[in-house]
């Protein structure tokens, strides 16, 4: 071990007068600061136990967030299937209701009563919001009939009737 220098006594201090100079900064010589750490055996053994703390609780701390994190995931996840089943519910509770039965089956499946009459309407749109026909591209174009049976036959024809070139001997 080494021994930690002896500051100098204080007639020494008042006898050496520093020079002056202009910077602002005092000057730290690292030598004098790092000759004042000393370690100990106990310091050395807690420090290493911290070290050791944080290298073992570090990964403990990200599996705690990161499973904080799947837990409020899951909650939002129950409070979401819990607002669910609320309405369907709601939903229920309204087919119990006879009137809201007969209203559905009316709507829905055109259910009448005895002796009422009902009308279907088609097409009950306005003409103007329904799309109109395409007008024609060009007044020059005309349909004409496709004419493929007899160009099929020529090309049928043609092709059994093509000589089959012989290899030269």
């Amino acid at each position: 071990m080494t021994r930690r220098p002896v500051p100098p006594s204080r007639a020494q201090a008042a006898s050496v007068q520093p020079p002056s100079r202009p910077s602002r900064r005092p000057q730290v010589d690292v030598r004098d600061w790092a000759s004042g750490i000393r370690l100990s055996g106990f310091m050395v053994i807690m420090l290493s136990l911290v070290v050791l703390g944080a290298w073992v609780l570090v990964p403990t701390l990200g599996t705690y967030i990161d499973q904080r994190q799947k837990i409020a995931a899951l909650e939002a996840s129950v409070q979401v299937s819990a607002d669910e089943i609320e309405a369907l519910e709601q939903v229920r509770e309204r087919w119990d209701d006879p009137a809201y039965i007969t209203t559905q089956a009316r709507e829905r499946l055109y259910y009448v009563k005895p002796g009422e009459v009902t009308y279907l309407v088609d097409n009950d749109l306005d003409p103007a919001s329904l799309p109109q026909e395409q007008a024609p591209v060009s007044d020059e174009l005309e349909e004409r009939p496709a004419d493929w049976m007899p160009q099929l036959l020529r090309s049928v024809a043609g092709a059994g009737l093509v000589q089959n070139a012989t290899p030269a001997e």
